[in-house]
């Protein structure tokens, strides 16, 4: 799906979504981006959902920041929790279903802690952790430096210290195995 900082206005968003039907696309992942001026009409991924044009759709995911996000939130995550209790009160009136895509992350702890928060919070949507696959660890470390990944990129740090761990690919095991783990002790756990 394309940033939608990027939609010059409603009439390319439509064209857009109905080449996307067309082909039998039947998911969106709606983003925000970290675009800091929007080229046109959409700012927020909550406007394009207002735009009622997501009808038909049979699931439409929203982002999840389980690190925060510097560009929404520079101390803290009151932003980003409020649009989230937002997106679950327009999920409460869909037809689609709804899901929270998060960006990757390396450590378990801050993702269940995170997930945990929301479901206090009243945000009930599914949550589809992100989870980097088996990559060079070098080419990782660039990415998620690119794409804004918090603290746990601290765990791709440590093991870059670890001559021996540095030639061999990062496989996510651990993280998925950890979240895995507290999913099973956990019933009712949000992560789906």
């Amino acid at each position: 799906w394309q940033d939608q900082k990027n939609i010059a206005d409603k009439a390319v968003l439509t064209d857009w979504i109905a080449r996307y039907k067309d082909v039998g696309v039947s998911q969106a992942l709606l983003l925000a981006g970290g675009v800091a001026q929007p080229v046109g009409d959409f700012a927020t991924s909550m406007q394009l959902l207002e735009s009622g044009l997501f009808g038909g759709f049979d699931r439409l995911h929203v982002a999840g920041h389980p690190e925060g996000n510097k560009d929404i939130d520079k101390d803290g995550d009151a932003v980003i929790m409020q649009a989230l209790a937002w997106k679950q009160a327009f999920a409460n009136t869909s037809d689609a279903k709804f899901a929270i895509a998060t960006q990757f992350c390396f450590e378990a702890d801050p993702v269940i802690a995170w997930a945990n928060k929301l479901a206090e919070a009243g945000i009930s949507m599914p949550i589809h952790i992100g989870i980097a696959g088996p990559a060079k660890l070098q080419t990782l470390i660039k990415f998620a430096i690119a794409c804004g990944v918090g603290p746990s990129l601290r765990v791709l740090q440590k093991r870059a210290m670890d001559v021996t761990k540095l030639l061999l690919p990062y496989e996510p095991t651990e993280v998925a195995g950890a979240l895995a783990a507290h999913k099973a002790a956990t019933p009712g756990f949000n992560i789906e």
